[in-house]
């Protein structure tokens, strides 16, 4: 089905966003372990670039019918007002971040480096997403 622009209309699929997410968690939690042989700049950076795909993943699943561009710009703003959430310390949210959870999902301290990690992580993601949607998309009209 073809949408008056001639592109076909995009429809993500929540099982594979799930997947996607627990693989990415998995990925990030063994990222950030010190299992692997990677330097505190890759591990710290490249974990929140991690954290930031999940996000969109997160978004993707939630909205299936949104585009891609929306998706990234929602999660951009996700990733972004976590960090800058960061510069708030209440005892409340202290107490939140003191539980691991909590800390993984909400970070403890405000870290300007962070913001670019974010835009790294959603853009890979929304490349990714692209990439398979333009594949998907001749492979059905190829056939």
């Amino acid at each position: 089905m073809n949408t008056p622009s001639g592109t076909t209309p995009l429809h993500r699929h929540r099982g594979w966003y799930a997947l996607a997410v627990v693989l990415v968690i998995g990925l990030g939690l063994l990222w950030r372990s010190r299992l692997l042989p990677l330097s505190s700049f890759i591990a710290k950076y490249g974990g929140d670039a991690l954290w930031a795909l999940v996000v969109f993943l997160g978004f993707g699943f939630l909205f299936t019918r949104l585009s891609t561009l929306r998706v990234a710009l929602l999660a951009l703003c996700f990733a972004w007002s976590i960090e800058f959430l960061q510069l708030y310390h209440a005892h409340w949210i202290d107490f939140i971040r003191s539980s691991r959870l909590g800390h993984l999902v909400l970070g403890s301290t405000f870290n300007t480096p962070d913001l670019l990690a974010y835009v790294v992580g959603i853009t890979i993601a929304a490349i990714v997403e692209l990439s398979h949607r333009s594949t998907h998309h001749k492979s059905t009209n190829s056939a």
